[in-house]
């Protein structure tokens, strides 16, 4: 077909296709760091405040930041429904899941379990929205886990059977499904033309006020470390981990849909065992070598697109 009787389907792809890359690697890359950012908010202050203060700081940032550029922040009841829903599951309980598992099991088992996103993402879309699994993203994603599975194989073996294991595996499970379920009211919210920005602020305001919710009912202190070490990586979690990485990650998810966007949940483990390397003198094994290579062809594969 001549370039002037396309579609204009067929003349935007390759626009969506050149953006992809880009958009992949800002989340993949924030959010490979913020692993080592975490660690730094551990200790004084409670798990769910942390969670709290980094979300009401970025919803706070966000929300000024849409104010000063005209973007409006009100929305319809049952719009605002969903970014309650999405608040809660994607932001708020999400997190809190994933912390509470590290406290029980390694951080590399929290990494395997939550990279079963990509299998939990186009599953979900398929009881939700009655899309096609596709046997291409069931392949990717087979690699992709299998890659980070070698990746963290040591620790794995090292793991012992306890029974504390069990509730570090249910947190970890728990939170994948939550966020599973916050990505697909994204699809939802993307149909019904929220503004990823402007509904990224609700999201986040509602997902620090169930953290905070969370920590009350545990009864966690309300503490606050004013030493440089947490106050900037909290900074940091804030607008690179929060407003810039799912900002890039919910654009990501409008221009090539759910399936390929979860793919960065085997991308990350791999940015964060290089910069183990170079900060935390992580040991590679030929098993990590191999984790690498698999999980790298299983994110080719899924972000691949026919031409």
């Amino acid at each position: 077909m001549p370039d002037h009787a396309a579609s204009p389907a067929a003349r935007t792809r390759p626009h969506r296709l050149r953006s992809a890359p880009a958009l992949f690697a800002i989340p993949t890359l924030i959010w490979g760091s913020t692993w080592l950012a975490i660690t730094f908010q551990l200790g004084v202050v409670a798990a769910e405040v942390s969670v709290a203060y980094r979300f009401a700081l970025a919803a706070l940032i966000l929300a000024t930041w849409c104010r000063a550029t005209g973007r409006s922040l009100a929305f319809s009841r049952r719009d605002h429904a969903f970014l309650v829903a999405q608040g809660v599951m994607m932001f708020g309980a999400n997190y809190v899941a994933i912390y509470e598992a590290e406290r029980y099991v390694t951080s590399g088992l929290v990494a395997v379990l939550f990279s079963t996103i990509v299998f939990m993402n186009p599953i979900g879309m398929r009881i939700v929205y009655g899309t096609r699994l596709a046997r291409r993203t069931v392949f990717a994603a087979s690699l992709g886990v299998a890659g980070v599975v070698l990746l963290f194989l040591p620790d794995l073996l090292a793991v012992q059977s306890k029974a504390s294991m069990a509730f570090g595996i249910g947190f970890g499970l728990a939170g994948t499904l939550l966020a599973t379920g916050g990505n697909l009211i994204a699809v939802r919210n993307h149909h019904a033309r929220v503004g990823v920005l402007e509904g990224t602020v609700w999201g986040m305001a509602w997902g620090a006020a169930t953290a905070a919710l969370i920590a009350t009912a545990t009864g966690a202190s309300w503490t606050f470390d004013a030493s440089p070490r947490y106050a900037l990586s909290l900074v940091y979690l804030a607008v690179f981990g929060s407003i810039v990485a799912f900002g890039a990650y919910f654009t990501l998810l409008q221009k090539l849909g759910i399936g390929p966007a979860s793919y960065t949940s085997v991308a990350i483990p791999v940015i964060a065992v290089l910069l183990s390397t170079l900060f935390e003198g992580f040991a590679w094994t030929w098993t990590a070598v191999l984790g690498v290579a698999l999980a790298a062809i299983g994110n080719y594969v899924a972000l691949k697109r026919d031409t």
